[in-house]
């Protein structure tokens, strides 16, 4: 018997977060029932780079053959300037050969989280609009917009970053498995291959205008390719494939400063919205849901469960974000700096190749899965 035998627990949202948590928890006894306000769990097509931090969680909750087959995996990730020219590559499998970074389509793993919590004995209704009055603990996985963000913390205004991004998915069965960034002043574009053929692209612009946060805003595909149309490399070759786009303001929110009462806490966008530039949105709230399955499991008191969960996730989350936004600001360097920084990052890669990726040893090889609650 442990401190989540039979224990009811309600997870608000049926995202990535939210099904890991309840994956989690029902595999240490729980009665888990998640509540999803959508009438079905499909969203938009889009990829996700899973690093290995976040792996190692989805791995012993017993998802690693499925992932094998439904994910590809990412050798490595490689900085080019608007021509094309190469500038960093961090390789992946030289610097960590025994962990694994994937490449995969969002609604795959959905859908595998979605088959593992039902199997694991796990209600799932769609449809339903929770809430913290629900029974038992409540968590509170439902994104960015998150209404009990706010009961816990007040309202709070996010701060627009002048910065506007298209997601797209194509058709594009060739291709290395590894994730490529074009830089330049002002904009960049991230792109990497999904299994059955597929590409997903993530091209992001500085702009004045004001676009409301969200994934499911349609854009233009021509004004996609028109921003973008100086850039070389493969990269005019994928935008000319493009048929549909969402488009969204990206979006700067500080870390919840507070992420429980007695029975509602928050987890993953809800409580640490961050920017999509280090890809460790998803991965956070893996993590998230891990850490607070294992401090509810090992400690009887919920409340002291809680503050502990908060505790040791807060600082880990907060130094990701800000990373995130570091990268925010050097992906769109110009002029001088730009010049410059261009130029030591080619030094490095050619003279000492590991030492970039040597710079995310903190955020890779940290191991969820090891950490004592």
């Amino acid at each position: 018997m442990t401190a989540l035998s039979n224990r009811p627990i309600t997870v608000i949202g049926a995202g990535i977060g939210g099904l890991t948590a309840a994956l989690a928890l029902a595999r240490r006894g729980a009665r888990v029932v998640v509540l999803e306000r959508a009438p079905a769990l499909g969203e938009v097509g889009a990829g996700i780079q899973l690093s290995a931090n976040a792996v190692r969680v989805l791995d012993a909750l017993g998802l690693g053959p499925a992932l094998e087959r439904g994910a590809l995996r990412n050798a490595a990730v490689q900085l080019n300037d608007a021509r094309g020219r190469r500038v960093l590559r961090m390789d992946l499998l030289a610097h960590r050969p025994d962990a694994r970074f994937l490449l995969i389509h969002r609604p795959r793993l959905i859908a595998l989280l979605a088959d593992a919590v039902q199997a694991a004995g796990v209600t799932l209704r769609l449809g339903v609009e929770g809430s913290a009055a629900e029974e038992g603990l409540c968590i509170a996985a439902d994104g960015l917009r998150s209404a009990h963000r706010a009961v816990l913390n007040g309202p709070q205004v996010p701060f627009f970053t002048g910065q506007t991004a298209w997601r797209a998915v194509i058709p594009d069965p060739g291709g290395p498995a590894e994730a490529q960034v074009f830089m330049a002043p002002g904009r960049h574009l991230v792109s990497y291959p999904l299994p059955q053929g597929l590409r997903n692209i993530v091209a992001v612009e500085e702009r004045a205008a004001w676009h409301e946060e969200g994934w499911s805003h349609p854009g233009d595909p021509d004004r996609l390719r028109a921003a973008f149309a100086d850039m070389r490399g493969p990269v005019l070759g994928w935008l000319a494939r493009v048929r549909e786009t969402n488009l969204w303001g990206l979006f700067r929110h500080p870390v919840a400063a507070r992420w429980h009462d007695d029975r509602l806490v928050l987890l993953g966008d809800a409580a640490h919205p961050t920017l999509p530039f280090l890809a460790q949105g998803a991965g956070m709230a893996i993590e998230d849901a891990w850490t607070l399955a294992a401090c509810l499991d090992a400690i009887p008191d919920q409340g002291a469960a809680l503050a502990r969960y908060q505790a040791l996730r807060q600082p880990r989350v907060t130094r990701i974000v800000e990373a995130a936004n570091g990268n925010a600001r050097n992906y769109h360097l110009g002029g001088v700096k730009r010049v410059g920084a261009h130029a030591v990052l080619r030094v490095a890669d050619r003279l000492a190749p590991s030492v970039m990726p040597g710079r995310f040893d903190w955020l890779y090889d940290f191991d969820p899965v090891a950490q004592r609650p």
